[in-house]
């Protein structure tokens, strides 16, 4: 996500950053280099311009040239332009009615299903909503029958008329259907259209008056660039969206889509996809997202998505385990688990500050612990229980069963040896007061 316009950020703002004198000629450089980084992004030169003409006035207004950690305070006036760029602040979804009618717009091939599932899926997980999905689009063929698998997958009901060809129809009649089984949000997933397309675009407008919808989304592939704003800007002239979903920022995203989105259409980027998987949707927050583009990481999600797989009562019992040295195998797994209950590795990885740099052109697999988990599921209860038990014979059987060498066998056990030990440290002294604070953000 963003891979290329981070490193060219870094590079341009290198020189500000405490490596060399810093003047007003090379405070103008740098915007220049910055300027060049937008437009390779795809951003629209226009507000790329305007980007960079705000930031230097800032950067003269504020002394830079004369304050004390000058190129600190160069990156901190980006990061803030960065954020005002993206719309400043994560905006909610407006949530009332009885239902409430969320309406998905996008071009073919968006990924607009795949997103009312990820989008249902997180409602769902809020525990006070009831999500109901929507099969609208009458013209795609198998589109009711790819929504309904993916209303499996998340376990949320599907209303489809398979032999009525009229949208307005169906939206109008799903929202009943809501109102009589209990559904407080109505999820309608449309037929994809071209901008260019006046009967498909008096449809989805039809559809729009009908219902009235508390949220209409536009849901754009990132991958598309600035191609992605202007077709935006089409459908919003036509049908005044509230926001904006951005799909597939973890492809070879440009990021141009991201930054101008905001300032050509006036509208937030509410949510984003980041992967294949339900569980891959963020709320779309501007200051973590410059964080990320200038290389500073996302604490902040990365706490909020560890706390999403965070048990109370689980987090207890391993405690007493840990304490009583009983921390076996199948503790292990469970948290290996939750860990990819989180998201994409490589993502993950590129919310710690100064991973996201280190990480570059490493390409981590989704499966990176498939290996390990073959390795575990190959012990026997009694050795996943009591990992001490494992002699050389053991290890022999294990590998074989695994398709692994004993090497690895050794290695993973070397391990999870160090990583008892260090669990063992953290139940007192420091780890047990991070804990507490850990708990207190909660």
């Amino acid at each position: 996500m963003f891979d290329n316009l981070s490193s060219k950020l870094d590079k341009a703002l290198h020189v500000l950053k405490g490596h060399g004198r810093i003047t007003e000629v090379n405070v103008a450089e740098t915007m220049k280099e910055v300027r060049r980084a937008l437009l390779d992004a795809d951003v629209n030169y226009k507000i790329a311009k305007q980007f960079t003409n705000r930031v230097k006035e800032k950067a003269l207004g504020q002394n830079v040239l004369t304050a004390l950690k000058p190129g600190q305070l160069m990156v901190k006036i980006v990061k803030d332009e960065l954020t005002e760029l993206m719309g400043g602040q994560a905006e909610g979804l407006n949530l009332t009615g009885n239902p409430t009618v969320i309406l998905m717009a996008g071009l073919q091939g968006s990924g607009k299903t795949t997103f009312s599932g990820k989008l249902a899926n997180w409602l769902k997980s809020k525990k006070t909503k009831q999500p109901l999905l929507v099969a609208a689009d009458v013209y795609r063929p198998a589109a009711i029958d790819q929504l309904k698998v993916v209303g499996e997958q998340i376990g949320v009901d599907v209303y489809t008329e398979p032999d009525n060809k009229n949208p307005v129809e169906i939206a109008k009649n799903a929202i009943e259907y809501a109102k009589k089984n209990g559904k407080n949000v109505v999820i309608i997933d449309t037929a994809g259209r071209l901008a260019v397309d006046e009967e498909m675009m008096n449809e989805i407008a039809a559809i729009h008056q009908a219902v009235k919808p508390q949220e209409t989304l536009f849901v754009v592939d990132a991958m598309t660039g600035q191609d992605a704003v202007n077709t935006a800007k089409a459908f919003n002239d036509r049908l005044d969206f509230e926001g904006v979903i951005l799909t597939k920022l973890d492809g070879d995203a440009r990021g141009g889509a991201a930054l101008s989105i905001k300032s050509v259409v006036n509208k937030p980027i509410k949510f984003i996809g980041t992967g294949e998987k339900m569980t891959d949707i963020d709320v779309f927050h501007p200051d973590r997202m410059a964080d990320r583009i200038l290389g500073m990481g996302d604490v902040i999600s990365l706490v909020e998505r560890a706390q999403e797989q965070f048990d109370e009562e689980e987090a207890r019992k391993l405690q007493k385990k840990i304490a009583k040295n009983q921390f076996g195998f199948d503790d292990f797994l469970k948290q290996i688990q939750q860990i990819k209950k989180m998201g994409n590795i490589k993502d993950l990885m590129g919310m710690i500050p100064g991973m996201g740099k280190a990480m570059k052109g490493i390409d981590i697999d989704d499966d990176a612990f498939k290996g390990i988990e073959a390795i575990i599921y190959s012990m026997t209860p009694a050795e996943r229980r009591n990992p001490a038990i494992i002699n050389s014979s053991r290890k022999k059987r294990i590998a074989k069963g695994s398709g692994s060498s004993v090497t690895e066998v050794n290695q993973l056990l070397k391990q999870f040896n160090q990583m008892a030990k260090m669990m063992k440290m953290m139940q007192g002294g420091k780890g047990k007061a991070m804990m507490n604070m850990f708990k207190g953000l909660r």
